[in-house]
């Protein structure tokens, strides 16, 4: 294999794959400014830096561009399957990444044919899905959601609508209740699994998710509608109701959690930055710049575990062994100073990794109807209410403690009260 990066090999020493070098993806400077840490990182290490993640677990993140791009590009050398991990004796039963890596028969853990074939059955449902039905819905979603908190003149945006409206739009583009307790559990549990808080067990969330999805595929399996669920049960490809529940999980853990960080992470430029105030109450062009360049450089998934080597090999200078895993770091590899040398984002640029890269990236149409449901929630929030502002200083806005995902803790604002 040719090394995608610098010349010269770091060999590990012994008790591989840890280094003694490596980094905990942690403390205040990592949550609140990443960029600053993923630049720290490039300097000391290069295109792939030795990580240490929960527990003192080492992986390796991948920070470049390019590196990722191969990566990517090659599952023949980094796959998906994560029974190939050399870790697992090293990994307790309540790991809080179990969710993310503990191997399940889901999309996620295909290669090849079967990926192909579970892929192209998730591909077909997501096709099926009108973009502009899809439109029309998340501005119903809205109107409701704005008027629960429009005559009061002031609001938190992250819980009360960024996360609330694509919510609603996934679990009815499913076939679920748009609202309810049950509803409402799922996507707490989701939240959980993806980006657990202290105090959290992202282990037993995510067992709930799937009992949840288990009892929506019975449904639909006993009666259909026009949804993504019923068209997965009724593909040729004949997936099991467990592959289906596995890949339900996957499609909604995806639209939601990231595609709520992408709008409020907009709607922080564009609350934010004087570049995008003169046309914020209006100009669609101007939030098609800021929806883009926030997957530039605030992308909703920071870091994507992972890939696991399936030989000894080479990236970026270091010398991979066969089973080391790969962290994915999408945030670091968008914001590679050999793709923008002086930090200029083109706002017309989609050549983003936000959405990953190759086989495994995230399945179209499935980043076209994330684009729907966030240009929908920005665009309808900025015309009803015209006069938002932030209610508090840009500087007092903190982000998630995450290493996973880059959203705000909260998004508070007000605006002249709208009488109903």
């Amino acid at each position: 294999m040719t090394d995608t990066g610098s010349s010269s090999v770091h060999s590990a020493p012994s008790g591989c794959p840890a280094h003694a070098d490596a980094v905990r993806l942690t403390g205040l400077q990592y949550q609140q400014t990443p960029s600053q840490m993923y630049r720290a990182l490039r300097r000391e290490h290069g295109a792939v830096a030795p990580i240490l993640l929960d527990g003192d677990v080492p992986a390796w993140l991948v920070l470049d561009y390019s590196e990722v791009t191969y990566v990517t590009s090659h599952d023949e050398l980094f796959a998906r399957d994560s029974r190939r991990w050399n870790q697992w004796e090293n990994i307790p039963p309540d790991w809080p990444l179990l969710p993310f890596v503990g191997y399940q028969p889901s999309v996620l853990f295909t290669e090849g044919d079967e990926h192909r074939r579970r892929a192209g059955v998730i591909t077909e449902a997501l096709e099926g899905v009108d973009q502009f039905e899809l439109g029309r819905d998340c501005q119903l979603i809205a109107d409701r959601l704005i008027a629960d908190f429009a005559g009061s003149g002031q609001a938190e945006l992250m819980t009360g609508y960024a996360h609330a409206l694509p919510m609603r739009a996934v679990v009815q583009m499913c076939g679920m209740p748009t609202s309810g307790a049950d509803t409402q559990q799922l996507v707490d549990d989701l939240r959980i699994s993806l980006d657990a808080a202290e105090g959290d067990d992202p282990v037993a969330a995510y067992a709930r998710v799937g009992e949840r999805l288990r009892q929506l595929v019975q449904d639909k399996r006993a009666s259909p509608g026009p949804d993504v669920t019923s068209r997965m049960l009724l593909h040729p490809a004949g997936l099991t109701d467990e592959e289906i529940v596995q890949d339900l999980i996957s499609v909604i853990a995806a639209a939601q959690q990231p595609t709520a960080n992408w709008i409020c992470n907009t709607l922080r430029l564009l609350l934010t930055d004087e570049r995008f105030a003169v046309n914020v109450s209006g100009g669609r062009l101007s939030v098609g710049e800021a929806l883009n360049e926030v997957l530039w450089l605030d992308t909703p998934t920071q870091n994507f575990i992972g890939r696991w080597a399936v030989r000894d090999t080479q990236l970026g200078g270091r010398q991979i062994r066969a089973g080391d895993c790969l962290v994915l770091g999408l945030a670091a590899a968008n914001t590679d100073p050999q793709i923008w040398p002086e930090a200029h984002v083109g706002a017309e640029n989609s050549a983003h990794l936000s959405f990953s890269n190759g086989e495994h990236r995230c399945p179209y149409p499935a980043p076209l109807l994330a684009d729907v449901m966030a240009r929908t929630a920005v665009e309808t929030l900025l015309e009803r209410l015209p006069d938002l502002v932030l209610a508090v200083e840009p500087e007092e806005l903190t982000w998630r403690p995450s290493i996973w995902m880059r959203g705000l803790t909260e998004l508070p604002v007000q605006f002249t009260p709208v009488v109903q």
